[in-house]
């Protein structure tokens, strides 16, 4: 039976078992994720660890923590660690981010997610029922206030979220502790609508947030633009 491997420039993804596969919302979250004096790190909800595996390749020392709920892709992310060359800075856990966050005392320079939401313009991968149960074992509220007694003084929580729930997210933020340092509003394809919001959150007040757009593609298919070129080449092997 033929693998299911995705390979990047400097690492491999084995995405045979988890239902969180490589996709561009990951590899967003990866590359746009600021990794500037960064040791510590946190992927919750890792799935195949693919968002670990790129800060790894990012950062020359920083140790990267990962919580995954689901055993295949726990199972699944400990194989593609251990396959990649910084297999001794990425470590993963088998558990639940809420128990994760009250058992543990670490502070973290970076928690990242990308978190497995359920919209109308997202299919589940193998089934809506599987899907959903990631969906309610952590909501962005959860993740959100979870973070933050886990961030350290001048750590930074970054996830994407579909533009849909921007104001939702917005809620949560001005409900907590907590502000929007960076803001990315990614368009998949010229003169298409926005589909998702990759965000920053610090615990430090921000005089100006800094609010960028992003666009994946021109108007054909797989033609890619300049600027999401720019951000990947380092990881896909064609761009």
């Amino acid at each position: 039976m033929r693998e299911n491997i995705f390979r990047f420039k400097q690492f491999s993804v084995r995405n045979e078992r988890s239902a969180m596969k490589v996709g561009t919302d990951g590899v967003l979250l990866g590359a746009l994720c600021s990794v500037e004096s960064v040791n510590s790190v946190l992927d919750v909800g890792c799935g195949t660890g693919l968002i670990a595996l790129m800060i790894a390749q990012r950062t020359r020392n920083a140790i990267i923590d990962s919580v995954e709920i689901d055993a295949d892709a726990y199972n699944e992310a400990l194989l593609n660690y251990a396959e990649s060359p910084w297999n001794n800075r990425l470590f993963c856990f088998l558990t639940d981010f809420r128990e994760f966050t009250e058992k543990c005392h670490k502070k973290y320079d970076l928690i990242v997610s990308n978190p497995p939401f359920y919209t109308e313009d997202v299919t589940p991968p193998d089934s809506q029922r599987l899907l959903a149960r990631h969906c309610s074992a952590l909501s962005f509220k959860e993740l959100i206030e979870s973070s933050i007694p886990r961030l350290s003084n001048n750590g930074k929580l970054w996830f994407i979220s579909p533009t849909n729930r921007e104001n939702e997210i917005a809620n949560i933020i001005a409900a907590n502790k907590i502000y929007i340092s960076n803001k990315t509003i990614i368009f998949p394809k010229t003169g298409v609508a926005a589909k998702r919001i990759v965000w920053a959150l610090t615990k430090n007040p921000v005089s100006n947030i800094l609010i960028n757009n992003l666009t994946i593609e021109n108007s054909i298919h797989h033609d890619y633009t300049d600027e999401y070129i720019a951000l990947t080449r380092d990881f896909y092997l064609k761009m």
